[in-house]
């Protein structure tokens, strides 16, 4: 009788599945009925030095020119593409008005491919290197809507227009949490412009290409116009409180935040009987950093009681480093523990032990992605999750058990043989 109550109780449920997942699905709380389109801006360096004949025979801005056409007529349909200069307008020797020489040459939108190819037809190397400038320019061009934004900076030579380190522009745009990413691309690049140019896509967790060829251009730009319109999932910003009390409370998510070098950040996550909390965290060294640190991620109960941690340590030149945890809440054991509270308020400690050189900016913190997921906790003390290598433990004893049978039967069959060679 219980089988068959159990039985209908689940064909029942499933009905109302299949019922549930005909209906039109409502949009959820919080969020647009439809997802704003990709932008992207491809800033393209103008300046004298593009005259330079060394990319495949012919000069660096006609490469550029040719693997532009090629690029937007490729452009997916739902991307809204931009194109900004730098250096293309003023051929004077001031530096102040030189420095100040970027401006949109086709804005942000809908893309006319006929349009956008004529603007480009038109750009001729001209004056200075205003990466500094362009880049906050850029930034301010893709404002508006929640879909993913990704400027594209194109240039043959570092920044000639110090103090604005455009290093720095990259931290600052990437502090106020609009989630916009640099990526750049050096043409044929000397080691400062390498440098300059990974430093400002390191800031904004971005990618940096050299490029020798216009087919590697051609490719690379396209690739990352491409990326723009998949996008993976993009982080929430989230400012970590410095102690447990008064945290931001986290549902399963990634989320970013900035931490200044030896700081303490703390978050919150509401853990329920048999959920099991799995958080990790990395954090981008986004500049120069000493020797020797560390990333601790600690789980502790509101009274402070440490439950869990993990931490990665490292000594030499990094990108980023991650560390990550598991705390599998038991279920409610009977149902005398109904009165209990139903969930368990666990704080999250991220911490870090980066140093750097005097000489190098604190400012904005350094990037951190932190990312929180609840699951099912194990049923029983046989799922993998009680065992640290797993089911593997019952491999291994099996493996250990079949190895001294074996032994001890070879042992006996081998006494046998001797005594049988004896005899005879």
């Amino acid at each position: 009788m219980i089988t068959r109550k159990r039985l209908a109780a689940g064909v029942c449920g499933l009905l109302a599945a299949i019922a549930v997942g005909l209906l039109p699905t409502p949009a959820v709380a919080g969020e647009p009925a439809t997802k704003s389109s990709p932008k992207v801006e491809l800033t393209l360096d103008v300046s004298g030095s593009m005259r330079a004949r060394d990319i495949d025979g012919q000069s660096r801005m006609a490469a550029a020119k040719q693997a532009f056409n090629e690029v937007l007529d490729a452009v997916p349909d739902d991307v809204q593409l931009g194109i900004r200069t730098l250096g293309a307008n003023y051929r004077g020797e001031d530096r102040k008005v030189g420095c100040k020489d970027t401006r949109q040459l086709y804005p942000v939108g809908p893309l006319d491919r006929t349009e956008a190819k004529t603007a480009v037809a038109t750009l001729a190397p001209t004056g200075w290197t205003p990466i500094g400038p362009a880049l906050l320019g850029a930034a301010d061009d893709l404002k508006g809507g929640d879909g993913s934004r990704r400027i594209v900076l194109i240039t043959d030579g570092e920044d000639t227009c110090a103090p604005l380190d455009p290093c720095q522009v990259a931290r600052d745009i990437a502090a106020k949490g609009i989630h916009l990413t640099v990526d750049t691309l050096g043409l044929l690049p000397d080691a400062k412009t390498r440098n300059q140019l990974s430093c400002i896509a390191e800031a904004t967790g971005g990618t940096y290409t050299s490029v020798q060829h216009t087919k590697e251009l051609r490719d690379r730009v396209h690739q990352l116009v491409d990326r723009a319109a998949r996008p993976v999932v993009t982080p929430k910003p989230a400012e970590g409180a410095q102690r447990c009390t008064g945290a931001p409370e986290l549902k399963p998510g990634v989320y970013t935040d900035r931490e200044k070098f030896a700081e303490h950040r703390w978050y919150r996550v509401a853990v329920r009987p048999g959920q099991e909390l799995r958080a990790s965290v990395s954090i981008a060294a986004d500049r120069a950093v000493n020797n020797d640190y560390g990333v601790l991620l600690r789980a502790s109960t509101v009274h402070g009681r440490e439950i869990v941690r993990g931490a990665e340590a490292g000594d030499g030149r990094t990108d980023v480093i991650s560390s990550g945890l598991r705390y599998p809440k038991a279920p409610l054991a009977s149902s005398d523990d109904t009165d209990k509270p139903a969930t368990e308020t666990v704080c999250l400690q991220v911490s870090n032990s980066f140093s750097a050189p005097a000489s190098v900016k604190t400012d904005p913190g350094l990037p951190v992605e932190l990312t929180v997921d609840l699951v099912d906790g194990p049923d029983d003390a046989s799922d993998a999750a009680f065992f640290g290598l797993g089911h593997g433990w019952w491999y291994l004893i099996a493996l250990v058990l079949t190895g001294l049978a074996a032994g001890l039967l070879w042992g006996w069959i081998s006494r046998w043989r001797v005594t049988v060679w004896r005899t005879n």
